[in-house]
């Protein structure tokens, strides 16, 4: 039995349903710097970088946190209605919102590096558990970080939690002070709302996942998906979807200058009827999916440490 297979075999569907549940009902009922709860001393996005970090470090990571200034979105209550949200007034409070850093150096190519990066908050504009969006994302990342604790890659990897639902978006921070500091990035998988589907999809029981891309090096990404979600009979209903540019916290890194980078996400355009809504709880999401996604992309983070990215 190869390594990888013994490795995604490692992804716990009950731990990723415990801190699911952690981060999106109890004892946090949204991600948010412009709320806390009751009797707290901190909002409850501090609470859950907290949470992350604690549970980052019990695997025998070392952390890192990066300070970024950012407002909440303000509540869009004109048309149109699929603008959800508005833009902070100028004299909306500022907060420091905090990236999130765990990493692992290679043994061998100890320069080439991969990132894997999902957004923590939830909507700063409603009262949304954002289960989907982003925490299930959150978790997978977790997920990643635990199965590769004890694992010893030939490429350095970075897990990265950053924050989308304010503005601006701290993944813009992440990606250009890494090009700041030279760091030679391979690949960027970016975990956002995997599982995520149609009610339809979801009566069916189909598992899905879509990785999104933009550039030629990130669709060689969205192949290797779909190679080793076969060769590794993950049984993912797979597939690929080019955009024309750049979105999301893939997104920042590619305009950095890092086109090898992708988002793994449960259907595109994104057919969750909870999105961005009160209703995106913890109880709906696919477990089952999402375990099947974060199998699929540790299998290509693996694949890549293995042969580099050709």
């Amino acid at each position: 039995m190869d390594s990888i297979t013994e490795l995604i075999k490692k992804v716990d569907e009950d731990r990723i349903v415990k801190n699911l549940f952690h981060l999106a009902k109890d004892p946090l009922p949204y991600r948010k710097l412009n709320y806390t709860l009751p009797g707290h001393p901190q909002n409850t996005l501090y609470e859950a970088d907290d949470f992350i970090e604690n549970q980052l470090k019990s695997c025998g990571y070392k952390t890192e946190k990066e300070g970024c200034r950012v407002q909440a979105y303000r509540l869009n209550i004109t048309p149109p209605k699929h603008a959800q949200h508005g833009r902070p007034q100028p004299d909306d409070p500022w907060y420091t919102a905090y990236n999130l850093y765990a990493r692992k150096t290679g043994t061998t190519c100890p320069d080439e590096i991969i990132v894997v990066v999902s957004h923590k908050d939830s909507q700063s504009w409603v009262d949304s558990p954002g289960a989907y969006d982003n925490c299930i994302g959150t978790v997978g990342n977790m997920e990643v970080a635990k199965v590769l604790a004890d694992y010893d890659l030939k490429r350095s990897i970075c897990f990265l939690f950053c924050n989308e639902e304010h503005t601006p978006w701290t993944s813009e921070v992440a990606a250009q002070n890494a090009k700041a500091r030279g760091d030679n990035i391979i690949a960027v998988f970016n975990l956002d709302g995997i599982g995520g589907k149609s009610k339809e999809e979801a009566d069916t029981g189909i598992k899905t996942n879509v990785t999104r891309y933009v550039t030629d090096e990130g669709e060689k990404l969205a192949d290797l998906m779909a190679e080793v979600n076969s060769t590794y009979d993950i049984g993912l209903t797979q597939r690929k979807f080019k955009c024309d540019k750049p979105n999301d916290d893939d997104g920042s890194f590619i305009k950095a200058g890092y086109n090898a980078a992708v988002t793994n996400i449960g259907s595109f355009p994104y057919a969750d009827p909870n999105y961005h809504a009160e209703g995106d709880i913890p109880e709906l999401v696919d477990t089952k999916n999402a375990k099947m996604a974060i199998q699929a992309t540790l299998a290509a983070i693996l694949k890549i440490d293995e042969e580099g990215l050709c």
